[in-house]
């Protein structure tokens, strides 16, 4: 069986490595795998794989919704040629993971997988399937996704627009190609996301929740002179990771956590970038993103508890990453983040709620990470197993190829 996948990345960000996780468990179990990607800012090449379109076009598609608004349906000219190098690896199974990402038209692609009429699964990794813009609403607070979109609250947002107000039109748009199809599973990491994606259009298909897998090889207790380098031998390090730290990120949380904590405890911000540096209290350890998973083990490991006070997200991988390391973490109860945390393995907070935020910090570092070591390990290996769970993915493609 040959299964094709599609994301806007491969190999880097938590999408990406899913996109890896995925196709590796395939390949081990006798399956061929393809891999087609939006970009690559590394310009590396991959077996099997096709990158979509370079990034002096990514930068123009990126302008083109800018300008118009109209985000997922430009890139007719790579649509075209992607659809050229499909027919070409003639995929039994297509998997779309993120189709947003100013990458790829929707428009093409789901009147070719119409055509075809292959199996597909959909990966949900946000809510941008069913929105007229968006790909989350939280924060907005806006829930007219509920019945067609329209005086978009978000569009100084990602995928971010200057002029137009697409919504409503794109909205309109999305449903009728997103229902278009005979043949496809919605499959969401999180329950939360499951139980949006049930009341819309999508729900014409079904909905299965795959939590995302990791690496348990690689994402585990892992010794490293990380504290000695920073100079954090007494420290209690509280560590926080993103892909680029922003306000949906909950940084506003980490800065104000920064101002009030005393000198035994000591923030580490992994993945920001260069722009973000001098806007994070000096008293934090500043460091840019990396997708060595090996030190990124080292960091998860040398902390004592993990942050994620997200104010929009579906099914964290950095949670279940801390975990598999033996790290409490500590998150906001925001979409599906509090779904991998209980009590035996950290704490939940209410969404935006500061000052339990500090004090389940303290708490759990009072507490101690031997108290939690144990619990978070075991978490990780009994849920979130990336060749436990992708083998979810290879029964649904089986049901489906039947």
């Amino acid at each position: 069986m040959k299964i094709l996948q599609i994301n806007t990345v491969y190999g880097i960000g938590s999408t990406g490595r899913i996109v890896a996780d995925i196709d590796k468990t395939l390949k081990e179990h006798g399956y061929e795998g393809y891999i087609a990607y939006g970009y690559d800012y590394k310009h590396a090449r991959h077996v099997n794989s096709y990158c979509i379109e370079s990034i002096p076009y990514l930068k123009f598609s990126i302008l083109l919704t800018r300008i118009f608004g109209k985000h997922g349906f430009y890139n007719k000219y790579v649509t075209k040629k992607l659809i050229k190098w499909i027919e070409v690896i003639k995929p039994d199974v297509i998997h779309l993971h993120n189709i947003h990402g100013h990458y790829i038209n929707i428009e093409l692609l789901f009147n070719y997988l119409k055509k075809i009429n292959k199996p597909v699964v959909w990966t949900l990794h946000d809510c941008w399937s069913f929105t007229g813009y968006c790909a989350y609403f939280n924060m907005a607070e806006c829930d007219k996704w509920e019945n067609g979109c329209g005086g978009c609250k978000s569009l100084k947002d990602y995928p971010f627009t200057w002029f137009f107000d697409r919504s409503k039109e794109s909205f309109k748009d999305k449903e009728k190609l997103f229902t278009s199809l005979n043949k496809m599973v919605i499959v969401t990491p999180s329950k939360w996301l499951a139980d949006l994606a049930a009341q819309t259009f999508l729900n014409k298909y079904p909905i299965k929740v795959i939590n995302n897998g990791i690496n348990l090889d690689v994402f585990k207790p892992t010794d490293s002179d990380f504290r000695e380098r920073y100079k954090l031998q007494d420290e209690k390090i509280i560590l926080a990771m993103a892909n680029g730290f922003g306000k949906r990120k909950g940084i506003q949380y980490i800065i104000e956590l920064a101002k009030n904590l005393d000198s035994k405890y000591k923030i580490v911000l992994v993945g920001l970038e260069k722009k973000q540096i001098n806007l994070v209290p000096k008293n934090c350890i500043r460091i840019l993103k990396t997708a060595n998973t090996v030190e990124l083990a080292e960091i998860y490991s040398a902390a004592n508890v993990f942050i994620n006070p997200t104010l929009e997200d579906n099914f964290p991988t950095t949670n279940i990453e801390a975990l598999a390391c033996g790290t409490p973490v500590v998150t906001f109860k925001t979409g599906g983040s509090h779904e991998s945390v209980d009590k035996t393995v950290g704490a939940v907070v209410e969404r935006g709620n500061s000052e339990k935020l500090f004090e389940s910090i303290l708490n759990v570092c009072l507490k101690g990470k031997e108290y939690y070591e144990s619990n978070c390990r075991e978490k990780a290996i009994s849920m979130y197993s990336d060749k436990e769970r992708y083998k979810d993915y290879i029964a649904i493609y089986h049901n489906f190829y039947k």
